[in-house]
């Protein structure tokens, strides 16, 4: 399980993606979706049907939100709890938030039983987030930094170091860098930066609202 480092970051799907198996002939299909939306995540499912419309079943759950306030499963025909459920507590026990995982079966001739459904229904949820991979996003902030050339060797080293984005560089009278950082590191990161620059910096914000991603 992962765990998050500060109380406004989150894990979630790195990219969407899909992995499968075969149990006693059912060929199960695992696919993961990143989404902020449950309406992205409606779409996403019916997406899947249309890619799979001859299979019996469209097994999903998603937890969405900032305190996974939306959640929903579907067990699309299975015997109750055995397909939505097990999905959502796949995703719940990685600690994903704004995170859809759609199961696909394909029926082979053979029963599973309860328990056997349950089974392939929790693996084919931890398939797709293997396959997906998981990332961690942290609220960030992009600021425009202008400073003298003197200070870009000590200014970049020290954004190298704390694995900041640098977004776009350009070069005039003075350097300007774009920067995506952490917002809870905001007030620190500027302090350090104009100590850096001996108070020769002019910053501008640029965006509030901005995420960094990275990898778990």
């Amino acid at each position: 399980m992962q765990e998050n480092f500060h109380q406004d970051t989150y894990w979630t799907l790195e990219k969407a993606s899909n992995d499968e198996f075969v149990e006693k002939k059912s060929r199960f299909i695992g696919y993961g979706f990143s989404v902020t939306t449950e309406e992205e995540a409606l779409s996403a499912i019916e997406s899947v049907r249309a890619i799979h419309s001859d299979a019996k079943h469209h097994v999903y759950a998603y937890q969405i939100g900032e305190q996974c306030q939306c959640q929903r499963s579907c067990d699309d025909g299975e015997p109750a709890g055995t397909g939505g459920r097990p999905v959502l507590e796949a995703i719940k026990r990685s600690n994903l938030k704004n995170t859809l995982i759609i199961v696909v079966r394909y029926f082979g001739g053979v029963l599973l039983g309860a328990g056997g459904l349950t089974r392939a229904y929790s693996k084919g949820a931890i398939i797709a987030i293997t396959a997906c991979g998981i990332v961690q996003k942290i609220p960030a902030v992009s600021y425009q930094l202008l400073f003298d050339y003197v200070f870009l060797a000590k200014v970049e080293s020290y954004l190298r170091q704390k694995n900041y984005e640098i977004t776009n560089r350009q070069f005039s009278d003075l350097i300007s860098l774009e920067v995506l950082f952490p917002k809870y590191e905001e007030e620190q990161v500027l302090a350090e930066l104009k100590n850096l620059t001996n108070g020769n910096l002019r910053v501008l914000l640029l965006a509030k609202d901005k995420e960094l991603a990275r990898k778990g």
